[in-house]
């Protein structure tokens, strides 16, 4: 059984003590050491089966009969076999076969769309690949049925240790499954994936940031396409040439479920980015983004579609680099068909580098971690003035120019609420924000019922994650996150990207 929650929660804090929940030295998730358990299983010659995450139903979760994924009937006939050399799923097995891209898998029969376009905007970053999933395991030499991958979660990375035991219905993979049946990366991320959210049921529904955001612990922005700034196609391209993922979604229609619509989309479906290109059709630039359905089929029917005949109209040598003719769920489009027919674009890097049009400028990150406690710092917006100040506070100091070029932006501000249960589907999201203040003489009690701030978020939401991109002008300020109604308790991350110089 998972060590108990008050066990976890010194185990914790002696963790990061020490160092551990780093990018170099990821904390152990649920306390297991993947280094002792394999050393443990080859001395004793056994296979590994994961206690924490056991393969029965209450790993897969109730909420698979509740959306009617799975029949009891069928959920009755799951079995968990090993995809290793006894034969029990495949003959010869493989971790990685030819290397990884987004077109290895396809979606099963689970709702978490968002979580494997995130996965096909990883495979774009090899470097942050082999962190994520660790490439030096396989079913060969010193095989005994464990893995581990990696995931930030919260302000900290985490080793994640699991069995190789897959769900199976009559000897196929219930969910993500690759097109090649003997490689089993993506399979075994998604498992992982699942014991950190509690159960597979608990990766249903969900927003690429995500996913995206727990694979880099870096940046992340979130841009609505309804009215695309003219700098926005700029901030695309740089970010294209970045290590970033990018992703997007398409509005959800009244009709439950993925509605295919006529032009081939998918209504309330998300899609990742994996190209940007300009190219001379006809005297004339045209703009142009490349989409993936992680179904791994299914594609946009509209102009640059791959039938389209527009792609007659430009050089042999762009069409043959871009175009490729092939139900693999791959496609390109117009940009402006791009902001017409999806709802917003999330993108997450390393580093904020790419928000910049210059190669020199170096933004500096500053994190931070706190706590609404109801009856004590946890005051309400500013609606509730007379409890509004008991918030915790950031006070820092802009030390660098300030420019007044129009749509420049100097500061990011994310604001992320970490839930207090295991199980997503659990985790009740509170509506969260903040306001910026200008200090302009020292901070008195009654600084709040007089003072205007000068930034804030356009909206409190009920989200994982709120964040905003400002100018501000040098001088010291003040950052009050905070619960829309006061007294709810929650623990928050606020980090703050600068790209001058910062004194918090």
């Amino acid at each position: 059984m998972p060590p108990p929650g008050v066990c976890l929660n010194i185990i914790e804090a002696r963790y990061k003590k020490d160092g551990f929940g780093k990018f170099t030295k990821p904390q152990k998730f649920l306390g297991q050491d993947y280094e002792q358990l394999k050393q443990y299983c080859l001395t004793r010659g056994v296979s590994f089966i994961d206690e924490t995450f056991l393969p029965d139903r209450r790993s897969i979760g109730q909420e698979i009969l509740h959306h009617g994924i799975l029949s009891p009937s069928e959920l009755a006939c799951v079995e968990w076999p090993r995809p290793s050399l006894s034969l029990e799923i495949v003959r010869f097995p493989g971790f990685v076969l030819d290397g990884v891209s987004r077109f290895d898998f396809g979606q099963g029969k689970l709702g978490n769309c968002w979580f494997l376009a995130s996965i096909g905007a990883l495979t774009f970053q090899k470097s942050i690949f082999a962190e994520v999933v660790p490439l030096e395991q396989g079913f060969d030499e010193n095989y005994c049925g464990i893995f581990h991958f990696r995931f930030w979660r919260f302000g900290q990375w985490e080793d994640v240790v699991i069995d190789d035991k897959l769900p199976t219905i009559n000897g196929r993979l219930i969910f993500v499954h690759s097109k090649d049946q003997n490689e089993f990366w993506s399979a075994l991320l998604e498992k992982a994936y699942a014991k950190v959210c509690g159960s597979y049921s608990d990766m249903i529904a969900g927003t690429p940031s995500e996913a995206m955001m727990d694979f880099t612990g870096g940046v992340h922005i979130n841009i609505e396409l309804s009215h695309p700034s003219p700098s926005l196609w700029g901030l695309i391209c740089r970010a294209g040439k970045s290590n970033t993922l990018m992703g997007c979604g398409t509005p959800p229609r009244e009709t439950s479920g993925n509605e295919i619509l006529p032009n081939g989309l998918v209504a309330g479906h998300a899609y990742t980015v994996t190209g940007i290109k300009e190219m001379m059709s006809r005297g004339k630039i045209v703009y142009l983004v490349r989409l993936w359905n992680p179904w791994g089929k299914g594609e946009w029917k509209g102009d640059w579609s791959d039938r389209s005949p527009l792609w007659q109209t430009v050089s042999p040598e762009d069409r043959e680099m871009c175009l490729s003719v092939a139900d693999d769920g791959e496609f390109w489009m117009t940009f402006e068909d791009f902001c017409k027919f999806y709802t917003d674009i999330d993108i997450c890097g390393l580093s904020p580098d790419f928000f910049d049009e210059s190669d020199s400028s170096q933004w500096k990150t500053s994190v931070y971690e706190g706590r609404w406690v109801a009856g004590t710092t946890a005051g309400g917006c500013l609606n509730y003035r007379d409890s509004f100040w008991t918030n915790p506070q950031c006070r820092f100091k802009i030390c660098g120019g300030y420019s007044e070029k129009d749509g420049d932006k100097n500061i990011l501000v994310s604001l992320m609420q970490k839930p207090e249960k295991r199980n997503r589907h659990l985790a009740q999201n509170l509506h969260i924000g903040f306001f910026i203040f200008e200090l302009s003489s020292s901070l008195k009690k009654e600084f709040f019922k007089f003072q205007a701030p000068v930034a804030q978020t356009k909206t409190y939401l009920n989200a994982r994650e709120v964040m905003e991109f400002f100018m501000l002008k040098h001088g010291e300020y003040l950052i009050v996150p905070s619960t829309f109604n006061p007294n709810e308790t929650a623990s928050f991350i606020l980090t703050i990207h600068a790209k001058s110089e910062t004194n918090c």
